[in-house]
């Protein structure tokens, strides 16, 4: 028999109606998981399917929402490639008001006019201060959170750079060793292949690439070993090695070793990194992680949340359970309160026994609702200071309301904590109030993207910027919002996710220069702005070079007027007596 065209045609045809039919019939007789496609079979199912496009495209569409406008999104991918970052005409999306302007001199410099030293001392009167060289920073963010290839960006990128990188409440990791090569064997756990393994590990990467010879080498030297991806592997040696946090403290560098960033060691509620088997603090392994880090970070809440850090069972692997001390593949939820802060003058004391062990600053980070979430600490600095007791936090780490989160209940993201321009105003007042605005930094960190965001800051009272958003859509970020991993998908890029598939093909070395350009354009572009207000150094960028426009367009000069109003706060006495 001859099959003809038209057969198969009519044949393909009646395939389709039979599957269109059965598919009815299921939609609206047998499945009960989906009230809507009981009434609407087939149909209904676009619905789904276009709720699964509309995260990772809503950004294409319309104006940015968000952020104040998509132009400085824009910026941020633009000065990550290092590519002229200019607009023609008007920007594609004015910024909105009320907003801050900056005034600008009669006679303006030079851009070569302006210095370069953008560096900032933490920590004055302590052993070991930290000389950061620059004003901007990595915010925290975890290697867990982000994967490990994407950590390894960050602190490859912040290397180069020259600026600190903050390690996240995961701690510090053996991913932020990679740039580390000139160190003693006594304090590594270090293996290497054999002849044969070296030569496979050759071969592949003259076929293919280098992160892929890597990987295979990894997996001829450990086999089924889970934990093998807490080992770094070194190109030249061709040894891979991660720190034996066993060893004798002797066999630790008394100097932060050159060839890492400046990593700012941050420890929450958790402990992680820093705890025994019981889950205190354990002071020998404290020591010897501060051989490696600048200062250390107490967490005690973030913008987007005042519970402690989320880290879903699917991005707990057996790497990220060795460094935290966990089971893997568990839920790992910290608690709300940080275990040595149940009273401000044990986490003072807990500070000054930190401060003693390692010789280098420590600070505290924060989110500012009220008077009540500052006042309090600067009255015991205040109460310390005059004792001559230094056991007291050397900087305030302010995050905004609306800081950043892989991981967060969406009730707490937008309802507790004030804007960071509001919360860096107020802080800087109380501790002027108090006297003691000379004796502590404080950072900022919050929804900045853009050179203007840095001036604004700084010129409300901030020393120093730590970034987060900014440096994850310079390490390839695409805002999908899909970093949590509590869904079905994962971060598209590989960037946030523990998913394998994902995660091995991040381009590791590309991503770091972006991440060092989009730093090095950031003060580039500032010293542009300090030029045009006439400031020959950053340290003279203060609130008078500010103003603001409010929504009827009034223009005021008055920062503290301006900031009277808008924080009309402190005055519920009996409210206050309740929530103490």
């Amino acid at each position: 028999m001859v099959i003809s065209e038209e057969m198969i045609f009519f044949g393909l045809v009646g395939l389709f109606w039979i599957v269109i039919l059965a598919w009815y019939v299921h939609d609206k007789y047998v499945q009960r998981a989906h009230q809507l496609l009981v009434n609407y079979p087939i149909i209904g199912r676009l619905r789904y399917v276009l709720e699964e496009f509309r995260e990772p495209f809503r950004q294409y569409f319309g104006d940015e929402k968000f952020y104040e406008s998509k132009d400085k999104l824009d910026w941020v991918y633009k000065a990550a490639r290092d590519l002229p970052n200019y607009a023609s005409f008007s920007p594609s999306q004015p910024l909105p008001k009320p907003k801050f302007l900056l005034r600008h001199a009669t006679i303006v410099l030079n851009d070569n006019e302006v210095s370069n030293d953008f560096s900032v001392t933490f920590g004055e009167n302590r052993k070991i201060p930290f000389v950061s060289k620059s004003i901007i920073g990595r915010s925290a963010m975890s290697d867990g959170s982000i994967s490990p290839e994407g950590t390894r960006a960050f602190v490859r990128g912040a290397f180069m750079g020259g600026f600190p990188i903050n390690s996240g409440e995961g701690g510090l990791t053996s991913n932020f060793f990679c740039t580390h090569v000139k160190y003693n064997d006594g304090y590594m756990d270090i293996h290497e292949g054999t002849a044969v393994q070296k030569v496979i590990k050759k071969v592949v990467r003259k076929l293919f690439n280098g992160s892929m010879a890597a990987e295979v080498y990894r997996k001829m030297v450990f086999k089924n070993n889970p934990e093998s991806e807490t080992y770094t592997f070194d190109e030249k040696t061709k040894r891979l090695h991660r720190v034996n946090w066993n060893a004798d403290i002797k066999e630790f560098p008394k100097e932060v070793p050159d060839d890492m960033p400046d990593i700012i060691l941050q420890v929450s509620s958790g402990l992680y990194g820093v705890r025994k088997l019981d889950g205190s603090f354990d002071p020998v392994r404290y020591e010897k992680l501060m051989r490696f880090c600048k200062m250390t970070e107490i967490k005690l809440a973030q913008g987007a949340k005042q519970t402690g850090g989320k880290l879903i069972g699917s991005k707990v692997t057996p790497a990220v359970a060795y460094y935290r001390g966990v089971e893997p593949y568990k839920d790992l939820f910290s608690p709300n309160r940080f275990p040595y802060a149940n009273t401000i003058t044990e986490l003072f004391d807990f500070i000054g026994e930190m401060q003693t062990i390692s010789g280098k600053p420590v600070g505290i980070k924060i989110v500012i609702s009220d008077y009540d979430n500052i006042v309090p600490f600067v009255k015991e600095l205040a109460k310390r200071v005059e004792e001559g007791n230094s056991a007291y936090p050397d900087y305030f780490a302010i995050d905004g309301g609306s800081g950043g989160s892989a991981t967060a209940p969406i009730e707490m993201m937008e309802r507790i904590g004030l804007s960071i321009k509001d919360s860096i105003y107020l802080v800087d007042k109380v501790l002027r109030d108090y006297g003691v605005r000379e004796k502590v930094k404080i950072t900022a960190s919050g929804k900045v993207l853009t050179p203007d965001d840095v001036a604004i800051l700084m010129a409300l009272g901030a020393d120093f910027i730590q970034i987060a958003r900014g440096f994850m859509m310079s390490a390839g970020c695409i805002r999908a919002r899909y970093c949590s991993g509590t869904g079905k998908h994962q971060c598209p890029v590989g960037l946030a996710t523990q998913d394998k598939s994902k995660r091995k093909k991040y381009f590791v070395y590309k991503h770091a220069n972006y991440v060092r350009d989009y730093h090095k354009n950031l003060l580039k572009n500032l010293r542009g702005l300090l030029a045009v207000m006439g400031l020959k150094h950053i340290s003279g960028l203060n609130k008078h070079y500010i103003m603001f426009i409010d929504r009827n367009l009034k223009v005021q000069d008055n920062i503290d007027d301006v900031f009277g109003r808008k924080l009309d706060i402190g005055k519920d006495k009996e409210g206050k007596d309740e929530l103490r």
